[in-house]
């Protein structure tokens, strides 16, 4: 077993073994140490993701919850790049992102197109999700659910400080129907912490910038996200943190101020509601 740093997929793992062992022993931590002959620093250190656990560690670990070989086997492939600098996951793993958010004590987000997912009502989500083909329609509900239980982390009363910035151009792509869409805006008019719109004056350059993430921690290092509908991305290395700072700082200067933001927000429900009985057109 090495100790090196932990990432957000290594932690995510490690709470998976965690989960395994309550789930198919009766054992503490220590006490799952104690028959393994480890010592328990071993045990929480694995769980934790902060430490890599070797494969005869992994072969213990299964064998010691009841697990077969093909069980442990599709872990270990998943777990062979839990400490890379950079994981690329398929779309739709959940709990990594998740976890990410849970364990933030500070998230700063831009998105060009949408509105950002932990900002996004139900319906403006189910309405994304069934309209742009990212979800067989026989899992959408799940998707919408996901979404929305990630939400609670803005409701807990240690909440991670969060930082938003929207582009103009995702208030513009109409999503559902303009009922939706006025929930949408009042939502990111009462429900943020900081809302920074970035306007379409501040030109192209930024629209075509890809939706990121970066996550700051108390005692991890930060993580920089982006993710496609084929792919999540999560980024350890300290250029791509530097460069997620820079865009940030970039971006801070291009976008309006917390009261420009909230009126022109305004003026976009006050346009959608003179339009409810309007045919629905592609922007607002």
């Amino acid at each position: 077993m090495s100790v090196i740093t932990s990432t957000a997929y290594s932690r995510d793992l490690g709470d998976e073994l965690r989960r395994l062992r309550e789930k198919f022993t009766s054992l503490t931590g220590a006490a799952f140490a104690e028959q393994l002959g480890w010592d328990p620093s071993k045990v929480s250190n694995i769980e934790n993701g902060k430490a890599r656990a070797s494969e005869i560690d992994l072969i213990q670990y299964f064998m010691t919850c009841g697990r077969d070989t093909p069980f442990f086997e599709r872990f270990r492939d998943r777990y062979r790049h839990a400490f890379d600098p950079y994981v690329a996951l398929v779309s739709d793993n959940l709990r990594t992102l998740a976890m990410a958010e849970v364990q933030a004590k500070k998230i700063t987000t831009y998105d060009a197109l949408t509105m950002p997912g932990l900002l996004q009502t139900p319906e403006y989500a189910r309405a994304l999700f069934t309209e742009g083909g990212h979800a067989a329609l026989t899992d959408v509900e799940k998707y919408v659910k996901f979404r929305t239980d990630r939400q609670s982390i803005m409701r807990r009363h240690n909440r991670p400080e969060c930082l938003f910035y929207v582009h103009e151009l995702a208030l513009q792509i109409r999503v559902g129907d303009a009922r939706i869409m006025e929930e949408q805006y009042l939502r990111l008019l009462f429900h943020t912490h900081v809302l920074r719109i970035v306007p379409m004056s501040a030109g192209a350059a930024i629209a075509t910038r890809s939706a990121r993430m970066l996550f700051n921690f108390e005692k991890h290092v930060p993580v920089a996200y982006a993710e496609t509908d084929v792919a999540q991305v999560f980024a350890h290395d300290g250029k791509a943190i530097a460069s997620s700072r820079e865009f940030f700082t970039w971006l801070e200067t291009q976008a309006l101020d917390e009261g420009q933001s909230r009126n022109l927000l305004t003026s976009y429900v006050s346009g959608l509601r003179e339009d409810f009985h309007e045919p629905r057109a592609e922007l607002a």
